[in-house]
């Protein structure tokens, strides 16, 4: 998958700009924010996958997975991801998306909202990424009665938890009782449509940060001397590198395919091979690549001053975002079984 799109260049210098990793340590606080998402929404990067009459930027789909990449790359500790998600689900019904910071759901397995004959939506949503201080979320919901809808709510008086993920950022549980939505209109998305577009934008979150501390792991090791040599010139950690470098690779490649995959239209069951499968060996990688990381930099790269811990952390977090690698482990296992054998081959083949 290319990156060589305006909107990927855009992201990159937007981020280089006013998301850059150290300057963020450096600052000690969360004055920076405020400013980056006001450029960030400007750039129309946010509402990448909106149409222009619904809002948006009007963007490609392989475009906003360019933007996905970039905010992997630089650790960004913002919602772009989560308000590509919402705008994209609320494009999906023709509901028009707000302006501001969106957060989406459910982003777990089970968790369920039901939308009452009066119109009032009811339920509770766990791991709901930057709930806590989104203006708007957009979530899926079953009908009473039968059906589907989307439905999107202003964030203003909601019940939300103030619980936090391995990275401080807000990873929040929504409890809704006869919630009155903005809008709700009838969908063709089902729960497990919505997870496996969340678990294709995290796969490319993951596959980017690893690109970001394989190019700080170089570096370090270049630089950092002992007995009186760069440490890059020992050969574990050359092989330590290496492996970095191979499982980096893996993710792009298999975060791409699947990215592809949404971009050209492929039809429901490769979809699934295709994110199921980046969902499991991305996460794979960046539980591999963040202990190599730490490995090769030492205890310099657990501290608060290195800028190492900004993309690990979040590494593990969004492992467990919309499904964790052994969830759709499971799911593919169980539908290659139902398949049978014969089939097996025939589907890994046309990939």
């Amino acid at each position: 998958m290319g990156t060589d799109s305006i909107v990927a260049e855009t992201a990159t210098r937007v981020f280089r700009d006013r998301c850059d990793p150290q300057a963020i340590v450096a600052a000690r606080n969360d004055g920076w924010m405020a400013g980056a998402w006001s450029q960030i929404e400007g750039a129309g990067l946010s509402l990448a996958w909106v149409p222009d009459d619904l809002g948006g930027a009007g963007a490609e789909i392989a475009d906003g997975f360019a933007v996905l990449r970039e905010t992997g790359r630089f650790a960004v500790a913002l919602p772009v991801a989560e308000t590509l998600l919402a705008g994209w689900l609320l494009a999906r019904a023709g509901i028009s998306s707000p302006t501001g910071a969106m957060a989406c759901g459910p982003a777990r397995e089970g968790d369920r909202l039901t939308v009452a004959k009066d119109g009032t939506l009811s339920g509770r949503l766990r791991g709901i990424a930057f709930a806590r201080g989104a203006g708007h979320l957009a979530v899926l919901a079953e009908r009473e009665g039968g059906g589907l809808a989307v439905a999107l709510l202003s964030a203003e008086g909601l019940r939300i938890g103030d619980e936090t993920g391995p990275a401080g950022d807000p990873l929040n549980t929504i409890a809704l009782d006869r919630v009155w939505p903005l809008a709700v209109k009838d969908t063709d998305i089902d729960a497990e449509a919505l997870l496996l577009m969340g678990a294709a934008v995290r796969a490319m979150q993951m596959a980017g940060a690893l690109e970001a501390i394989l190019d700080i792991g170089v570096r370090y090791a270049n630089e950092r001397v002992a007995f009186g040599k760069p440490i890059a010139k020992f050969q574990a950690v050359q092989h330590n590198l290496a492996r970095l470098a191979g499982e980096t690779a893996t993710a792009l490649a298999a975060a791409g395919s699947a990215a592809d995959a949404i971009a050209g239209g492929a039809d429901q069951d490769a979809l699934f091979l295709e994110i199921a499968a980046a969902k499991i060996r991305v996460g794979e990688a960046a539980g591999e690549g963040a202990a190599i990381a730490h490995q090769v930099l030492g205890a310099i790269g657990f501290t608060r001053e290195h800028i190492l811990h900004r993309f690990t952390q979040r590494l593990w977090a969004w492992r467990d975002d919309f499904g964790s690698e052994s969830q759709w482990a499971v799911k593919l296992g169980s539908q290659v079984a139902a398949n049978g054998a014969d089939a097996l081959w025939p589907m890994l083949a046309a990939r």
